[in-house]
């Protein structure tokens, strides 16, 4: 079809310019005596003809210049053409102005080949300071819209003021099945945009669709943890098929996401703690919070607990809190099954959990 049409412009144009000049030429070679060929539906065809022939071998690379033109401007951001079509009216309306002041001075080369010159010369310049300047202009429209906003009267109001809610907080495979997050969204304590990346879904999926059961349950489990996440009145839960294609590792792969979004990691895995640290990324560690909110235990604090069984080192015990802290009890192996007041001697606080060390009361 586009063949087609760039033929047809070719006869078109062809007919117009042997209308226009064919004349010039026919009297250079003498053939006004003959009204036969001076005559405007000759000079039309003949100029058609000629155009006609020469599109045989111009209509394809024409027709694939189009396409490449189409190309580039369907890939091309619509904010980066807007901006460039702003500025090339803004340049050809600088050079339509020139082009009046021109046209007074009785000179055929100014007042002809000027304006066109500065026509191409200020559209094009129009069109890449529009097309490089976008974010600028953006920022003073904002800038100046803010202004606005800030000299009208403030209004009196009883509503809250809404938290940002535009930090994306990437969640890792291990914290969605962990199910804890879902109770920490219902809450309101976690807000901003829930990033769950392609792979990590997929891993997911592979967890489900694993032979072994206790994995099958745990990917299930994390699915309909996600489902839930969606459905709450909570942030929103954005599925992004972003990829890191040259890392292979899931782990590596969800903390570069993060850093190339500007956003946040949001685990319970101690390593990958550890891993985004060292690329300096964010992270909101979910064993953290549950430390944090934990009972504050200290040194000379009297418990009563249950010993459960015995420890790694020689003649331990070991007991454990509701929450499930562990209590590591010296000499208390030969108390196992009974309940016992011990004192807190120490506490140990890490991102993988808290652990108590203590001794019964007495010794």
């Amino acid at each position: 079809m586009l063949k087609r049409v760039v033929q047809v412009s070719f006869l078109l144009i062809g007919g117009t310019l042997g209308v226009l000049f064919l004349p010039y030429l026919f009297a250079m070679f003498a053939f006004t005596s003959k009204p036969m060929i001076n005559n405007a539906y000759v000079e039309a065809i003949l100029g058609a003809i000629i155009l006609y022939l020469l599109s045989l071998f111009l209509t394809e690379p024409i027709v694939n210049f189009i396409k490449w033109i189409e190309e580039r401007l369907l890939k091309a951001p619509i904010m980066d053409l807007l901006f460039g079509t702003i500025g090339l009216i803004g340049g050809l309306s600088v050079a339509f102005l020139f082009s009046f002041g021109l046209n007074a001075i009785d000179i055929p080369v100014i007042s002809s080949v000027i304006p066109v010159l500065l026509s191409i010369l200020l559209g094009y310049l129009g069109f890449q300071v529009g097309f490089k300047k976008r974010e600028e202009f953006i920022g003073a429209m904002t800038s100046m819209r803010n202004t606005t906003t800030k000299k009208k009267e403030p209004v009196e109001t009883t509503e809250p003021i809404a938290p940002q809610k535009d930090v994306y907080k990437l969640l890792d495979t291990s914290v969605i099945i962990d199910g804890r997050i879902a109770d920490i969204v219902a809450t309101g304590f976690l807000q901003g945009i829930l990033v769950v990346p392609q792979f990590v879904l997929t891993e997911l999926q592979h967890i489900a669709d694993s032979s072994d059961t206790l994995k099958r349950t745990k990917g299930r489990r994390g699915l309909d943890i996600l489902k839930r996440l969606q459905n709450d009145d909570g942030p929103h839960v954005m599925i992004t098929d972003e990829d890191i294609p040259n890392v292979a590792e899931v782990d590596l792969k969800l903390v570069k996401l993060a850093k190339k979004m500007q956003g946040l990691v949001v685990t319970n895995d101690f390593n990958l703690n550890k891993v985004s640290d060292l690329h300096g990324v964010a992270v909101l560690n979910i064993n953290d919070l549950a430390n944090a909110v934990k009972p504050v235990v200290i040194p000379g604090e009297e418990m009563h607990v249950v010993v459960i069984k015995d420890g790694k080192e020689h003649n331990q015990g070991v007991a454990y809190l509701d929450d499930g802290t562990m209590i590591v009890i010296e000499d208390g192996r030969s108390y196992i099954g009974q309940a016992i007041d011990v004192l807190v001697t120490s506490v140990l606080q890490t991102s993988a959990g808290r652990m108590i060390f203590a001794k019964p009361k007495g010794r």
